[in-house]
Formats: structure tokens, sequence, C-alpha cells
């Protein structure tokens, strides 16, 4: 008797549902295309999970939830087109608080088969998950969460105002405005944010990330791509495999790492740490900072802060190293070139003084040091084979 009961609750649960959706098949050029349509009552939780397929999930005024599946086969007779079709089972339900549509594949799939799904839901759902094994997603005007997962597609999101998660095997992540924060990772494709509110973590197994503003911090990291970020406030975090770094206004620290790339910072209002294997090195506008190359030039433009400051160090071991130094800003200046046949120190401030150790015809030791408006935190610069300049900025 109870396992009835639960049995006709289901049926009256479900009916409803299945009366409202409408299928039909006709020829498109040389395919078949199957359309299933249909409505559902509204539900704090959308749930999609496709076998295969791209899902198109839009977040409006309507009260109600619809949808519309299109599914394609070409090169096959229509008994055959038909066959393929009923061996794709779309289902539509709603468990409790949540709203779930699938689409289950029970047999061998021909390879000319293609699915396309658009879903219609109200703004104010708390939360959208969308699952597919191999087609793109894309999901906008959501006020709630959004959890995307695909196999190997792409993934676009714009216009949602929680968190948003999303995954792909390989696909690119293209993401517009978000209110809250982001977790994104793809295998090897490009990740690129437009705007962010919450704190940023986007990972890629090898190709580019790029932020143009993103308002509470930035994790960054990819296997070999290129990483930009325009503005950011909060702490920043970049590295690559092998790629070029190349960040616009911080506000904040920086951390940026990359194995053989360039590195190039607009500004940054706390320290900042940066390191590449062999490439060129240039920060603007930076309070203090560590920054080493294997095999590069570095140039660095220091200015006075109100916050706190720590030592500061430049080295590289194959090139130039130039910094500019505000006319008020307070430190200490302590700079050395270990191998200096040919080259040397060379300042714009009466304060620091030049030495020179060593023979006429060998390699020499060059330092220099000196305070600047009473000193402050120690700023050292090494070079191996290369020159220093240390020369006043005009601010």
């Amino acid at each position: 008797m109870k396992k009835f009961s639960k049995l006709f609750a289901l049926l009256v649960l479900i009916v409803p549902l299945a009366a409202a959706q409408q299928s039909r098949i006709y020829r498109e050029g040389g395919d078949w295309v199957q359309e299933i349509s249909g409505s559902l009552s509204p539900a704090k939780l959308v749930h999609v999970k496709v076998d295969m397929g791209a899902v198109h999930v839009s977040g409006g005024a309507k009260a109600d939830v619809t949808y519309m599946f299109h599914n394609r086969v070409s090169g096959v007779s229509e008994q055959d087109a038909r066959r393929h079709f009923d061996s794709y089972k779309i289902q539509a339900s709603l468990r409790g608080d949540t709203l779930w549509i699938a689409a289950d594949w029970k047999g061998p799939r021909p390879h000319r088969f293609s699915g396309d799904f658009v879903i219609n839901i109200p703004r104010n759902t708390d939360l959208v998950k969308v699952e597919t094994d191999g087609g793109s997603v894309t999901a906008n005007g959501i006020s709630g969460k959004l959890d995307a997962q695909s196999g190997g597609g792409s993934i676009h999101v714009d216009d949602i105002g929680g968190t948003v998660n999303a995954e792909t095997g390989g696909g690119s992540i293209d993401v517009g405005s978000v209110g809250s924060d982001l977790n994104l990772h793809t295998g090897g494709g490009a990740i690129k944010v437009a705007s962010a509110k919450g704190k940023i973590h986007a990972e890629s197994g090898g190709g580019s990330v790029a932020v143009v503003s993103g308002l509470q911090g930035a994790v960054l990291a990819t296997g070999g791509g290129n990483i930009h970020i325009g503005t950011c406030t909060g702490t920043v975090k970049a590295s690559t495999g092998g790629g070029s770094i190349d960040l616009g206004d911080i506000a904040g620290p920086a951390e940026v790492e990359t194995a053989g790339g360039s590195i190039r910072l607009a500004s940054a209002t706390g320290q900042v740490r940066a390191a590449t294997g062999s490439g060129a090195i240039e920060l603007n506008a930076v309070p203090g900072a560590r920054a080493q190359t294997g095999s590069g030039g570095i140039v660095a433009k220091f200015v006075a802060s109100n916050g706190q400051r720590s030592d500061s160090i430049l080295e590289t071991s194959a090139g130039d190293i130039v910094v500019y130094l505000s006319p008020s800003i307070h430190v200490t200046v302590r700079a050395s070139i270990e191998a200096a046949s040919g080259h040397g120190i060379h300042s714009d401030f009466s304060e620091i003084r030049v030495n020179s150790e060593g023979g006429e015809w060998g390699p020499k030791n060059i330092t220099a040091e000196g305070t600047l408006n009473g000193g402050g935190p120690v700023l050292k610069i090494r070079t191996t084979n290369g020159d220093i300049s240390l020369r006043r900025a005009s601010r």
C-alpha cells in the first residue's frame, strides 16, 4: 500500500509536466530534426544534465520555465533518424525544490548527431547547475549561483549575480559580468573575465588568462599561456609556465612568476614580487619590490608610500638594471656589479657614492651606496654582467 501511494504521488507530479511537452520531427535540408518543447513550474534549483549537446540557459521576467530541444542527425533515412531520436531520452521533472532536465543516450551514438538545448528560467532562481559531456554551455541573466561543467566544450556566462563555478576539459571560458566570486578551470583553453565583484580563481592547462576588472583580488595560473590584468583591487597572484605577464593598475600587493616570459606592471599600492627565468621585468609606480630574472633587464620605478614599506631587491644574472626614484622617497641604496668588465653604475644622486675595486684590465667589482631623504628601507640592486642606472624620477 505504501509503495502504491509513493507511485501515485510520483505520477501526479510527472503527468502535468509530460502533458505540457510537445514533439515533432521534420526535414531541414539534408538533416532530420527533432524538436521538443515544453513548460514547467519554477523551482529554487534548476539542474540540467545532458550526455551531449550545447546548453543555453537564460534568466528573465517569466514566472515559469520553458525549454526547447533540437536534435539533429544527417546522412540517414527517416526511419533511422527516428530510431536515433528514440535513443536520446529527454525527461523533465520536479523533485522537491529542484527542477531536473536530463537527456540520456541509451544506444550507440551516430557520428553525425548533435543536440541544442535552450532553457528559459526566472531570473531569481537561486542555483543553476548545468552538466554536458561535450557540448558548450551558455548562461546569462541569473541573480543566483551558477555551476557549469563541460567535458570539452566552451563556457560563456554573463550577468550572473551569485558565485560562478565553471569547468571544462579543454574549451575556452568567457565571463562577462559577475556579482560574486569566480572559480574557473579549463584543461587547455583560454580564460577571459570582463568584470567580477568577488574573488577570482582562474586556471588553464595552457591557454591565456585575461581579467579586465576585478574588485577583490585574483589568483591566476596557466601552464604556458600569457596572463593579462587591466585593473584589480586586492591581492594578485599570477603564474605561468612560460608566457608573459602584463598587469595594469593593482590596488594591493602582487606576486607574479613565469618560467621564461617577460613581466610588466603599470602600478601597485602594495609590495611586489616578480620572478622570471629569462625575460625582462618592468615595474612602474611601486612602493617596494623583489624582482629577479635569470637573463634579462629590469626597470623599476619606486614611489613614496604612506603605508608600511619593506626592503627591496632587484637582481639579474645578465642584463641592465634601471631604477627611477621619486624625489620624496626615503630609501637606502646598495648596488653592486660582480663582474663589471666594461660595465658601470651611473647615478643622478650625489648622495649615492660609487666605488670600484679590481685591476685595470681584469674584471672589477663596482658598488654604490647612499641614503636619500635620511634613508629608509634598503634597496639592493645586483647584476653579474650589466649596467646599473639610478635615475631621478620627475615625481
